[in-house]
């Protein structure tokens, strides 16, 4: 089945976190999983942490495209567009475990003095995780130590003894940040304005120039930036948004195929199931069947 990430208007995730009352999620995951080993580009105010097990996958920072191997990993911070993919499609095994960084703010000196420097740090968005590094190595061993926690009754207090282990470590080895605003902040406020007005519209007809208003910049900027972010245009972008909004549809009602494709923002029936069958490698039919089938295997009740 393909893993839920469910994303706000401004394309944040909502985190299920492992259990409510605690920001920690901690999940192992398999990159095929993902349409065309694809995740779906998105930012949250929480921390993100990857560690490759086997194989190996391209990470995309903000449009910077790092490749991440065994033994290694990525740090991601707070607020910047990610995402993980591998356009051969090779497989990759790895951890992926997100850590609100309030859950270190226990008194405001630790917030202030500690936490709030980090993630406002303009020179700090990720950081490659390297095996032969000492210092990030054990970033990567504090990470394992999670996972292996992560079902005990006291999984919350050991996340929070490593999280603040690990967030020590970063905090030693993060480069000055003089404060001053930059192009690439700039730019990546730009983008979120951009896909936070095609996840409010995408139901409407919309227009590249229609995009390109909501961030305040011309058209040919907006395909720049698109390309950047995303390594797509912003016809693709709202294409692909429309089909994964279609998916919903197709596996929680019996609305028609023609419903389905009119309510997610396309102009025909037809031009939607192209567009499904491009991305999806198969027919919106055969995508519900199957689905339905998987809740029902054949001979169970």
């Amino acid at each position: 089945m393909i893993p839920s990430i469910v994303l706000n208007d401004d394309r944040s995730e909502k985190v299920c976190y492992n259990t409510p009352d605690y920001p920690v999620y901690i999940r192992r995951g398999l990159l095929s999983r993902y349409p065309d080993y694809k995740a779906p580009n998105h930012w949250h105010d929480d921390v993100e942490f990857i560690r490759v097990l086997s194989g190996r996958m391209k990470y995309n920072v903000n449009g910077e495209v790092t490749e991440l191997k065994a033994g290694g990993g990525i740090f991601v911070n707070s607020g910047q567009m990610h995402f993980g993919f591998s356009d051969t499609e090779e497989e990759c095994d790895f951890l992926c475990i997100i850590l609100h960084p309030m859950l270190l703010a226990s008194v405001f000196p630790y917030e202030n003095d500690f936490v709030l420097p980090l993630i406002r740090n303009r020179k700090f968005p990720f950081l490659l995780l390297s095996p032969g590094t000492d210092w990030q190595r054990d970033i990567t061993a504090a990470l394992d130590l999670l996972y292996e926690n992560r079902e005990l009754r006291t999984a919350p207090l050991h996340a929070l003894a490593s999280f603040a282990k690990i967030w020590a470590i970063l905090s030693e080895h993060a480069p000055e940040d003089d404060g001053r605003p930059n192009r690439q902040s700039q730019d990546l406020q730009t983008v979120k304005n951009m896909v936070g007005f095609i996840q409010k519209n995408y139901r409407n007809k919309l227009s590249l120039s229609d995009i390109a208003s909501s961030g305040a910049v011309g058209q040919s900027k907006c395909c720049r930036l698109f390309t950047r972010y995303f390594s797509q245009s912003p016809n693709e972008y709202l294409n692909r948004y429309r089909i994964s909004k279609s998916l919903d549809l197709l596996r929680s009602t019996d609305l028609s195929v023609t419903e389905i494709a009119l309510s997610a923002g396309f102009g025909s029936a037809s031009y939607y199931a192209e567009t499904f069958r491009q991305y999806l490698g198969k027919s919106p039919r055969e995508f519900r069947n199957e689905f339905r089938n998987s809740l029902n295997p054949a001979g169970t009740k």
